[in-house]
């Protein structure tokens, strides 16, 4: 974690009102569209989950200290969503529309010892305005900002680049500094290993210290081993130090190239991604250090090595994460150009907040050894017009100005583009758009709800296929290589049958797969792995998010199909993680790809949709779950294993299903059909005839409610993620048990969210009394001071639960 010792944390001590509606206390960071009530009419549509737009305003009150008149405070925002204004006393000292931008809101006006009223009014009402879920209000934290009032280090004053890498690094220490007049400054630098401290200072000439350290027996940063060293930046005029900055970094070269693609420190690496929504799931937008740190955690675990943030810049705290836990970063910095895709987007004023949101990303990521990639946009469909062109290079020869240490890509759909260079749109009708009466669309989508989804399904069912034929096209190269040209990394979405060919008809570009479906990662791995200068894949998604309901949704029977499915959808449904993070089928197919699986990995289709018609989408490959635990239910079960090995047995209570094959040509998945039976599916790898590893699955006996708080596994700690599960004495979970569920907090905590990956659950995220899905529910409980705490579950019919947390020992949240 990053620790910034001119920031201390500013999240207590806030009321909130939504539009006219009575004031109440909330602590930071706090997702207004979150206590919202969806509805078939809401303005958002299935983009933003059926949940409203509105009104909010934040009150505080602070206190200027004794030294106000030496120093200069101001409250830096990671991030408002919402059209913002701040207010200090009734006037205005800052505003902001873009909702992913860091921001700052001075304080000097306050004098010492008076306290003064800071009001934050946020507008979120004209909806949608993005294509999926944004949450409002002041979603991300907030900090006091204390600095010096006359000679200072500059605003992303220090820049640290690591020249060489060998045994030892050659590093260069840029500082900036503000007001420097002609003051007889020097910066001093110190940087801090497991046991080596070096020390070297150079003298401040016209505002900017250059200093050069050679660090002995360096360990380089990487996926593989993430180390960071402590860096202290120390600003000293007349042998006193006025400033200082302290940061944890990573030493790291990186090195982009079309005949030996992507290396970090001379090694070659191959980027095993995941897209990532900013929501948190049951936390909505939400952005808590220990929710950020989990996710990260749980993809790095399951074998990713890779983030991409889709589509805005990735919060202060999972990039922590992702420095900490050895993740590498495409920091995205937009979905957004000049062209809208929903109504109320910020299109029209694209061209006046781009810059500053370049800036303030690349001054978040300047330090971080993660980030090593910053892209210029998604699915900007008119990349493929002159005009579109010209604005690529405007915008990636504004980053490598900011920042010429990392590389700039684009995320391009060579369909979109083909449409775009047409005079088409996909953004026309893709959804649902508010601009309709909502009464008109309430019958819609009640009419949509209620009949058949063939012709929807039909479709949907093509749309993968579709893409990846059409990219394929002269007209659609023709209209995707100017934006390529601009960037240095270029950016397929859903084209990698385009990937052997154009490098060789552009032997100079550089390729990464920046999004991609789950169900194709055996081809386009193959491709990776087989034609230099193609770095990686990022498969959408890895972990599911709010908005987008129904792209990666299946239907069963007359449910309605499609990709844009009507109210009570609420979830994308594409994850290889749910919302709570538990893994579908999709988490063991990258894994069996990826060579990582030390044995064969089992996942059954839903017992409880057996028989039914299915609508699939592309952006879901297979729904099967890891669990043989359907208590009360029957038919002919669909068991897909997935390995690398060249043959799977499958065991059902000690009698063998018979072998298939596995591995590459397969497709790393082998199919069994078995009529269920309670008890114990096994599965068996063989290699070479020799078995290389086994795994099981049991269904579960009479459950009852059980509490599992999950343990701290490294990272703040300010959260604790409970899960309230349907389970049996062995911990096993009835995946068709359903209950519902009341969830009560006492002692210094209390109740942040309870919820399921149900993907059209009606009930709010913010009750505390909730229905589970799958056997499971999960509680999030914030930590409120020091002390025991006891979580009970009551459930209708399964019993209650108690668990006692007891405080984890680095609870404060600090930067």
């Amino acid at each position: 974690m990053t620790t910034r010792t001119h920031l201390t944390p500013f999240l207590e001590g806030w009321t909130f009102r939504r539009g006219a509606a009575d004031a109440e206390q909330v602590a930071l960071p706090h997702d207004a569209m979150l206590g919202e009530p969806r509805s078939a009419d809401a303005a958002t549509g299935n983009h933003g989950a059926y949940f409203p737009g509105g009104t909010y305003s934040y009150e505080t009150t602070w206190t200027a200290p004794a030294d106000a008149a030496d120093r200069a405070y101001a409250l830096l925002f990671e991030g408002v969503y919402g059209v913002t204004t701040v207010t200090v006393d009734g006037v205005e000292v800052a505003a902001c529309a873009s909702g992913y931008r860091e921001f700052r809101a001075s304080l000097t006006r306050v004098a010492p010892g008076v306290a003064a009223r800071i009001r934050v009014e946020v507008d979120n009402s004209l909806a949608p305005n993005s294509r999926w879920y944004t949450g409002a209000g002041i979603y991300r934290p907030v900090w006091l900002e204390s600095l010096p009032r006359g000679t200072r280090i500059a605003d992303d004053g220090v820049r640290l680049v690591t020249r060489a890498l060998a045994a030892d690094a050659d590093v260069e220490v840029t500082v900036l500094v503000a007001d420097a007049g002609g003051a007889d400054a020097v910066a001093r630098i110190a940087l801090a290993g497991a046991t080596e401290l070096v020390v070297a200072e150079a003298p401040v000439i016209d505002g900017t210290a250059t200093v050069f350290l050679t660090v002995p027996a360096v360990r380089g940063w990487s996926d593989l081993d993430p180390f960071l060293y402590d860096l202290t930046v120390d600003l000293v005029v007349g042998g006193v130090v006025v400033d200082s900055r302290a940061e944890r970094v990573g030493l790291r070269t990186l090195d982009l190239s079309p005949v030996h693609g992507l290396r970090v420190n001379g090694r070659p690496v191959l980027l095993r991604g995941a897209c990532v929504h900013h929501d948190n799931g049951i936390l909505g937008a939400a952005t808590f250090a220990t929710a950020e740190y989990r996710r990260a955690r749980i993809l790095k675990e399951a074998g990713y090595n890779a983030i991409r943030s889709s589509h805005n810049p990735l919060s202060r705290a999972f990039l922590d994460a992702c420095d900490e836990l050895g993740l590498y970063v495409m920091d995205e910095l937009t979905d957004v150009w000049f062209q809208h895709k929903t109504p109320h987007d910020l299109a029209e004023e694209f061209a006046e907040v781009w810059p500053e949101d370049a800036r303030a990303m690349v001054a978040k990521n300047r330090n971080r050894p993660s980030v090593i990639l910053h892209s210029i946009g998604n699915e900007i469909a008119e990349s493929g017009s002159a005009a579109g062109v010209a604005a690529a290079q405007e915008l990636s020869d504004a980053l490598r100005a900011l920042d010429p240490t990392r590389p700039t890509t684009i995320a391009v759909n060579l369909l979109l583009n083909l449409m775009a260079s047409k005079g088409k749109s996909a953004f026309d009708n893709a959804h649902y758009t508010g601009d309709d009466d909502p009464k008109a669309a309430a019958a819609r989508a009640k009419k949509e709800k209620q009949a058949t989804s063939t012709l929807a399904n039909a479709v949907t069912a093509r749309i993968g296929k579709m893409m990846n034929l059409i990219s394929q096209l002269p007209a659609a190269d023709k209209a995707s290589r100017g934006a390529f040209a601009t960037v240095d990394v270029a950016g397929y979405n859903y084209a990698y049958s385009r990937y052997r060919g154009d490098r060789k008809r552009y032997p100079e570009r550089v390729i990464v797969g920046s999004e991609s479906f789950p169900g194709d990662l055996p081809a386009i791995w193959r491709e990776v792995e087989r034609t230099p200068g193609i770095i990686g894949d990022f498969m959408w998604t890895g972990w599911d998010y709010l908005g987008e309901a129904g792209i990666g949704v299946w239907a069963y029977g007359d449910q309605p199909g499609g990709i844009n499915k009507p109210y009570p959808a609420l979830l994308a449904g594409p994850g290889a993680f749910d919302i709570t993070g538990q893994p579908g089928a999709p988490v063991f197919l990258a894994q069996a790809v990826w060579g990582l699986l030390d044995a064969p990995a089992i996942a059954v289709r839903p017992m409880d949709v057996t028989g039914l018609r299915v609508g699939r989408t592309p952006w879901r490959t297979t729904d099967a779950l890891p669990s043989w635990a359907w208590s009360g239910l029957r038919g002919t079960a669909e068991i897909e294993v997935y390995s690398a090995d060249d043959q799977v047995e499958l065991v059902l209570n000690g009698r063998s299903l018979g072998r298939k094959r596995a591995g590459a040509r397969a497709g790393y998945v082998a199919r069994f059909r078995a009529p269920y039976e309670p008890g114990e599916l096994v599965a068996v790898g063989y290699r070479d005839g020799r078995e290389t590893g086994r795994s099981s699955l049991r269904s579960a006996d009479a459950v009852s409610v059980v509490l599992r708080p999950e343990p701290h596994a490294g990272g703040p700690a300010d959260l604790t993620f409970v899960w309230v599960e349907l389970a049996d004495a062995r911990g096993t979970v009835d995946f068709a048990a359903s209950d519902t569920v009341i969830v009560t907090v006492e002692g210094p905590a209390e109740l942040l969210a309870l919820g399921t990956a149900d993907p059209a659950g009606e009930d709010s995220f913010l009750d505390a009394e909730h229905t589970t899905y799958r056997g499971r529910a999960l509680a999030v409980v914030r930590r409120t001071g020091d002390g025991p705490v006891t979580v009970t579950a009551a459930s209708r019919a399964h019993g209650t639960a108690s668990t006692t947390l007891v405080p984890a020992a680095d609870t404060a949240l600090t930067r």
